[in-house]
């Protein structure tokens, strides 16, 4: 799978752990960034991990910050995305079988880096259910204009 990632200066560090699980499971990883300790503005990194989503680039995405909050906030302004905030592996897993979500979030200032990769792993293999979960996809993607009733 190829998945985006990024972060903001709260979360450098667990970003690179989590890169580096994923890849070693095979997986294609893209950074956005960020690279250093320096502030950043992480609504610029969402929405760009968001937008190469939305654009094919990528299937599947992870934004970390301090919280995961503002990332899942910012991710989510961008028409056809549905971010999740996560914090422990069954969210990680309801975010995709039942909610379709194309990217997790997570804070590095409230996950440790060994469930992080746990979260991130539940994740990745999980499918997209269907069935009434369907439903529900299809009328949020109807409030956003996505789709007709």
């Amino acid at each position: 799978m190829k998945i985006a990632i990024g972060c903001d200066e709260a979360a450098t560090g667990l970003k690179e752990i989590l890169k580096q699980a994923v890849e070693a499971v095979g997986h294609e990883v893209t950074d956005y960034g960020t690279h250093d300790n320096q502030p950043v503005l992480y609504p610029d990194i969402a929405v760009a991990v968001a937008r190469a989503i939305m654009d094919g680039k990528h299937e599947r995405g992870i934004l970390l910050c301090g919280t995961g909050i503002g990332m899942a906030i910012s991710a989510n302004k961008v028409p056809g995305i549905r971010a999740a905030q996560t914090h422990d592996t069954y969210s990680a897993e309801r975010a995709m079988k039942s909610n379709n979500a194309q990217i997790i979030t997570i804070g590095a200032r409230v996950v440790g880096p060994e469930l992080a990769k746990f979260i991130v792993s539940a994740y990745l293999s999980s499918e997209f259910a269907g069935g009434n979960s369907a439903q529900k996809v299809d009328r949020i993607k109807y409030y956003e204009g996505l789709a007709a009733e």
